[in-house]
C-alpha cells in the first residue's frame, strides 16, 4: 500500500473505531457519547493501530495467532499513547476510564482489552478486504482531495478543543463577557466544546491557580522527559549492543541509527514505548510487567524491521538462521528478554533517570532540551537522506541534483558500508 491509501485506512478505520465505542456506551449507558478527543467522529488510536497491522500481518500470513498477538499488541499500544497525550494536551486533566485496558494493571481491564482486539483482528479479517476492493475504486485525485479536506478539518477541530482546554473550560467562558457578536460565537462555540467534554469524561477539570504556580522540570511523564529518556536509552543502548558484538560474537561493529554520535534509536524509541505503555503497571507484579513487555517489545522490534525496509530498502538484522523467529524480525528469545528489560526499566532504570531528570534547574533544561532535539532531528534527516541515496546509487548511479551530489561525495558506499556493516539493501 502507498502513503495515500494508508492515510485513506487511517481515516476510515478512525471512523470506524469511532462508531463502535458510541455503540458500546449507547447500549451500556444508554445515551450518546462522543468519547473522541476531537468533536468530528474520529478515533486516531483505531486508525492508527490498523495502519501498523495493514503494514505487518500480511508478512505473518497464516500465523493467526502470531497475528492476533501483534493485533493485541498494537491496539493497546496505540491506545496508551492516545491516552498519554489526552493528559498531556489538557493541563491536569483526568479524562477517566482511560482506553488504554491492558495496560492498566487489571484482569477486567486484560479482558476488555482482548475483546476490543478481537474485534479489530476480525475487522482486519472480514471487512479490509471489502474496503481494499471499494478503495481501488476511487480515483486517486479524489482519495487525495477527500484525505486532504478531512486532515485540514481535523487539525482545525484539534485547535479549537486545545484552546478550549488550554483556557479553562467552561467557567472561565463564563465569567469573561464577550465585547463584540464574535466573542459571543466564539464563547458559544468553545462552550459547546466544554460541555461534549464533559458529558463524555466526567473527570475533565482545568489547573488550579496553586497548581499552576508550582514547576518542576519534566514532570511526571511529559514531553521533556520523554526526550531525555529517549536519548540516554539510545546511548546506553548502542553501547551496550557495541560490547555484545565484540565480546560475545567477537566483532566489533557500529550499532548506532545516524551519522553522528553513538545512538541507537531503536534503543531509544523501545525506552518511551516501554516508559508510555507500562508505566500503569508500575505497582503490579512483575508477571503483568513481564507479560506486557514481552508482546510489545516484540512486536515494537517487528515493526521496526518493517519500517527500515519499507521506507529505506534496507534491513539491519535478520534473525532467520535462529530458532522460533517470526520472519527473521524478531524471535521469541529475544521476546523473553524484551520481558525481562521492561521489569527492570519500569521497577528499576525509570524512576532513578526520571528523579535525576527533574532534579534538572527549569529553565537551563528547557534550552537544553530543545537544543537536543534540534540537533537530533537533524542528524536524523541527514541520516535517511544517506540511506535513500544509497539505496538508489545502484540504480542511478548519477546524482541529479546539487544535494545528491554532496550524498555522493560525503557518504559514499564504502563509507555507508563501514558504517553499517549488517544492512541489507532490498530494493524497497
Amino acid at each position: 500500500m502507498n502513503w495515500l491509501d494508508l492515510c485513506v485506512c487511517l481515516l476510515l478505520y478512525s471512523f470506524l473505531g469511532w462508531c463502535g465505542e458510541v455503540l458500546y456506551y449507547a447500549v451500556a449507558k444508554r445515551r450518546f457519547y462522543n468519547r473522541g478527543f476531537l468533536t468530528m467522529p474520529f478515533l486516531l488510536s483505531y486508525g492508527a493501530a490498523f495502519d501498523l497491522m495493514i503494514l505487518t500481518l500480511p508478512a505473518l500470513s497464516g500465523r493467526y495467532a502470531a497475528q492476533f498477538l501483534f493485533t493485541a499488541a498494537a491496539v493497546s499500544v496505540s491506545e496508551s499513547f492516545a491516552d498519554y497525550f489526552n493528559r498531556r494536551l489538557g493541563p491536569k486533566i483526568d479524562w477517566g476510564g482511560a482506553r488504554s485496558r491492558a495496560l492498566g494493571g487489571s484482569w477486567a481491564g486484560l479482558v476488555s482489552s482482548a475483546a476490543v482486539a478481537a474485534a479489530c483482528y476480525m475487522a482486519y479479517l472480514v471487512i479490509h478486504p471489502l474496503l481494499l476492493g471499494l478503495m481501488t475504486l476511487v480515483p486517486a485525485p479524489l482519495k487525495r482531495i477527500t484525505v486532504l479536506v478531512l486532515f485540514f478539518l481535523m487539525a482545525a477541530d484539534f485547535v479549537g478543543v486545545l484552546y478550549t482546554l488550554r483556557t479553562g473550560g467552561a467557567r472561565a467562558y463564563a465569567a469573561r463577557e464577550a465585547g463584540s457578536a464574535e466573542g459571543r460565537l466564539a464563547s458559544r462555540l468553545t462552550q459547546a466544546v466544554w460541555d461534549r467534554l464533559q458529558k463524555a469524561y466526567p473527570g475533565i477539570r482545568g489547573m488550579t491557580l496553586e497548581e499552576q504556580e508550582v514547576y518542576t522540570f519534566a514532570q511526571g511523564i511529559c514531553l521533556d522527559k520523554l526526550v531525555w529518556v529517549f536519548l540516554t536509552s539510545a546511548l546506553l543502548g548502542d553501547i551496550i549492543e557495541t560490547l555484545w558484538c565484540g565480546l560475545v560474537n567477537g566483532h566489533w561493529m557500529n550499532r548506532s541509527s545516524v551519522l553522528y554520535g553513538p545512538f541507537s534509536f531503536v534503543w531509544g524509541l523501545g525506552a518511551v514505548v516501554l516508559t508510555v505503555t507500562l508505566q500503569r503497571l508500575a505497582h503490579r507484579d512483575s508477571f503483568f510487567v513481564f507479560a506486557a513487555g514481552f508482546f510489545i517489545g516484540g512486536a515494537y522490534e517487528y515493526l521496526c524491521s518493517v519500517f527500515t525496509e519499507l521506507v529505506f530498502g534496507t534491513v539491519f538484522w535478520d534473525y532467520s538462521h535462529m530458532p522460533l523467529n517470526i520472519g527473521g524480525r524478531t524471535n521469541l528469545l529475544f521476546c523473553f528478554f524484551w520481558g525481562l528489560l521492561a521489569v527492570v526499566w519500569i521497577k528499576i532504570l525509570y524512576p532513578l533517570m526520571s528523579r535525576a531528570i527533574e532534579s534538572i534547574p527549569a529553565l537551563p533544561g528547557k534550552l537544553l532540551t530543545w537544543l537536543v532535539v534540534a540537533l537530533m532531528v537533524c542528524n536524523g534527516l541527514v541520516t535517511s537522506a544517506a540511506m535513500l541515496r544509497y539505496d538508489s546509487r545502484a540504480l542511478r548511479p548519477e546524482p541529479d541534483s546539487a544535494f545528491e551530489e554532496f550524498l555522493d561525495r560525503q557518504y559514499p558506499d564504502g563509507f555507508m558500508e563501514y558504517r553499517w556493516p549488517n544492512m541489507i539493501v532490498t530494493g524497497g
